[in-house]
């Protein structure tokens, strides 16, 4: 009996567990401020200010939907999503086959660290960088292109000037600054492979090309339904290469969406209607994420 008692009073209290939530609220307060300022604030201003007259020069005034129903009948609107869905899908369908290509190469050819952060050099350099470099490079009469197909015995190409040659030149540029960014993430998925598959189809006499039909593909499907979904939303978003370049010309073939509620926002002050082509695209892109998402199956890994 007094031997359970001693044991009893020896024991040592119990330590209480440390509450971390204020701490931990101290630590994402920075970010938290940061996403409320710059991004959830804007966004409500902007979904505001969408159906409402507001020119700068005086108080934003209600005018309903007057902007969106302003917006379905503007052929200019129609015309700017035509041109950046055709960017889009140039932009995109190069980038992801050549991306592709690399991570593949990359894993099954070399481990150099090197080679990986050389193909990633591209994408450190800024898109206004870029595009100035390419609009000297392939300048109609004094650039290094166009002085090659001459010396060729062809006629120059004006591709920053030239309504069939404009979209794929910007989409092209694009291509060669954010294919190695592209690859990366691509090459992340496949490491994520297990190398025992490949070894497996091997022995039973598989190539490579059924390997990458057979497994490659399928395996990544998560991550390229990932990467697919983070890079239309970018390719949606293109402003600064047209910008730099061609200002939406020649002839509004290259007038991307994001150009066109910049030349409302900041040329007319036309901010109302901006704003409401702004919601427009914030729509599109949600509308596409969802559809892509649910498509993709890109929740779901074949590895389970």
């Amino acid at each position: 009996m007094s031997t359970a008692t001693t044991s009893t009073r020896s024991a040592p209290p119990r330590r209480r567990r440390k509450d971390d939530t204020k701490l931990a609220l101290l630590f994402i307060a920075p970010a938290s401020v940061g996403l409320l300022v710059f991004l959830v604030w804007p966004l409500l201003t902007g979904l505001y200010f969408s159906f409402t007259e507001y020119t700068t020069l005086t108080p934003p005034r209600w005018v309903g939907l007057e902007n969106y129903q302003r917006l379905l009948s503007d052929p200019v609107f129609w015309n700017s999503l035509k041109v950046t869905v055709w960017y889009v899908i140039l932009n995109i369908g190069i980038q992801t086959i050549v991306a592709l290509i690399i991570a593949v190469l990359m894993q099954r050819l070399t481990q150099s660290t090197i080679l990986r952060s050389l193909v990633l050099t591209p994408y450190l350099v800024s898109n206004v960088v870029a595009a100035i470099v390419f609009l000297w490079i392939l300048d109609t009469q004094l650039g290094i292109v166009n002085i090659f197909l001459q010396s060729l015995g062809l006629d120059p190409i004006a591709f920053w000037a030239s309504e069939t040659w404009v979209i794929p030149t910007i989409a092209l540029v694009n291509v060669w600054r954010h294919m190695g960014y592209t690859a990366l993430l691509l090459f992340a998925g496949l490491q994520s492979i297990p190398a025992g598959l490949y070894e497996a189809a091997r022995t039973d006499g598989a190539g490579e090309v059924t390997m990458f039909r057979r497994i490659t593909l399928p395996l990544l499907r998560p991550i390229l339904a990932l990467v697919l979904i983070m890079t239309i939303i970018g390719s949606f978003q293109v402003f600064d290469t047209v910008s730099v370049t061609t200002k939406g010309g020649p002839a509004d073939a290259s007038k991307v969406l994001q150009m066109y509620i910049y030349e409302n926002a900041f040329a007319r002050y036309e901010f109302g209607y901006a704003s409401a082509l702004s919601v427009a695209l914030l729509l599109i892109l949600m509308v596409i994420t969802f559809a892509q998402y649910r498509l993709s199956r890109a929740g779901e890994s074949d590895l389970d």
